[in-house]
């Protein structure tokens, strides 16, 4: 996840722990030069279906071709861990290449709202690109909340306290802070239901099990266009084109709301800078098709390909956002 205001007084030490764990690899063996030479496997921690499973199908498709070895997607989600399961299986592997995670922006932000995450984001992996970044999520209701806008869900939320609530896909990922961030800045009293994946929470939701949510634009689109679910705001910076009739939360009232997805790619800590550039350069050469392009602008997606070292100081810099955003959420809790 990605939000306006970084704390830039913690910038300097996390950039520190990548920039070591980018010369920690520096001892690691070379790469063979017939690599991959075996089956490659992409960790995506949620269930399949969802915007990350989506950005790795079509990146090991492509792989698949090019390199004439299996690049497969294993979905490691469930028990509304928020992605850990998978990442910790990961972090846990061999550093030689055939292991990779692809995941969203909790990657940096678990850590920060759940103490208990048993890895670090930073020492305990190898970053190798920013893949895409979304236009931010919408903010989705069932059709019989009667709220319209950003100002009347807050209104309905101050006249049932604790009676409204929304779909999380787990703590620490974007629909649990955005919500939770709207919660702190209005002070309003919304519950939390966490899921295990987007399916299964969009389904209560069109269902009425579920009040609202924050959600990926390529998830419930047709939905919106059906009119099974009410759109009432967007949380990036500027309105979404395929919703331009929808607010953004800043115009909704919400000053400084600004929360947009993402993904990226890492390998195990301790990969070597030679392993990373090869993967680097074939997955920019994936992200650089027209065929590749045009997929993810259909579901919302911009392509980044940052280098390892610009992905690097990214990460470092949202760990320390979301590690201020954390503790600002639990003071306004109390």
């Amino acid at each position: 996840m990605r939000a306006t205001g970084i704390a830039g007084k913690f910038v300097t030490f996390a950039s520190a722990m990548v920039l070591c764990g980018l010369s920690a690899s520096l001892s690691a063996q070379p790469v063979p030069k017939d690599f991959p030479n075996k089956r490659i496997r992409i960790i995506v921690p949620f269930t399949a279906g969802g915007p990350p499973d989506f950005s790795a199908r079509v990146l090991s498709q492509k792989l698949t071709t090019f390199w004439g070895q299996p690049v497969a997607v294993d979905n490691r989600g469930g028990g509304g861990a928020g992605a850990v399961l998978g990442s910790e299986l990961v972090a846990k592997s061999p550093p030689d290449g055939y292991t990779w995670l692809i995941t969203t922006g909790s990657h940096t932000s678990n850590s920060a709202f759940n103490q208990n995450v048993p890895y670090d984001p930073v020492r305990d992996f190898t970053p190798v690109t920013q893949l895409v970044r979304s236009f931010g999520q919408v903010v989705i209701v069932h059709p019989s909340v009667p709220a319209r806008t950003v100002k009347e869900l807050i209104a309905l939320a101050r006249q049932r306290p604790g009676k409204i609530n929304y779909a999380s896909f787990g703590i620490g990922n974007i629909t649990y802070i955005a919500a939770e961030l709207m919660k702190s800045m209005t002070g309003v009293n919304i519950v939390a239901i966490q899921y295990k994946g987007v399916g299964s929470s969009i389904s209560d939701l069109v269902g009425g099990h579920v009040d609202l949510c924050f959600a990926p634009m390529q998830a419930v689109f047709p939905l919106i266009q059906a009119g099974r679910v009410r759109a009432i705001a967007t949380t990036g910076r500027a309105r979404q084109q395929v919703l331009p009739d929808v607010p953004t939360m800043q115009e909704s009232g919400l000053k400084d709301f600004d929360l947009v997805g993402w993904h990226g790619l890492w390998l195990p800590a301790g990969a070597s800078p030679e392993l990373v550039s090869r993967i680097y350069n074939e997955v920019v050469r994936v992200l650089g098709d027209p065929d590749v392009k045009q997929r993810l602008y259909e579901t919302q997606y911009e392509i980044i390909a940052s280098t390892p070292e610009e992905f690097a100081k990214f990460v470092a810099q949202d760990v320390a956002f979301m590690r201020d955003l954390a503790r600002k959420i639990e003071t306004s809790a109390k």
